[in-house]
């Protein structure tokens, strides 16, 4: 496992980026066009967002069922990664073109997206361009 000082170092470290839309699965493997306009737009959103303790935590059942509506971006990764002591093998965010601020759910293979979360306040921004984007993909 290898452990992490920040969350926003994580993002680029992805091998895949997935984005789920009513249920409907597209993957980008790191490298692609896709994947890396889907980073970019990422990354210029976080820019300048506070790492904040997390408002709840994730129930894998019912985490899975809410990804078959609204559109989820899924971050992959080959090896666990860890930061506030925290391990996942993927990351998980509900897009939502007015969220100011937002969970990011950890995945790990032997329980699912269950757990603590961590948290993005976007210090004055939203998700709106990052959800036009991956509406449009």
């Amino acid at each position: 496992m290898v452990e992490m000082a920040e969350i926003y170092e994580v993002f680029d470290k992805s091998e895949s980026i997935s984005v789920y839309n009513d249920g409907e699965k597209q993957n980008f493997t790191a490298g692609s066009n896709s994947y890396n306009e889907i980073l970019s737009s990422w990354n210029d959103m976080i820019d300048g967002a506070h790492d904040m303790p997390a408002f709840g935590v994730s129930i894998n059942s019912y985490t899975l069922k809410e990804m078959e509506k609204g559109i989820w971006l899924e971050f992959e990764y080959d090896n666990a990664l860890e930061v506030n002591g925290m391990p996942f093998e993927k990351l998980l965010v509900n897009v939502v073109s007015s969220f100011c601020g937002f969970n990011i759910i950890r995945y790990n293979a032997d329980f699912g997206y269950e757990g603590r979360c961590f948290y993005l306040d976007l210090n004055g921004k939203n998700m709106s361009e990052l959800y036009d984007l991956l509406n449009k993909i």
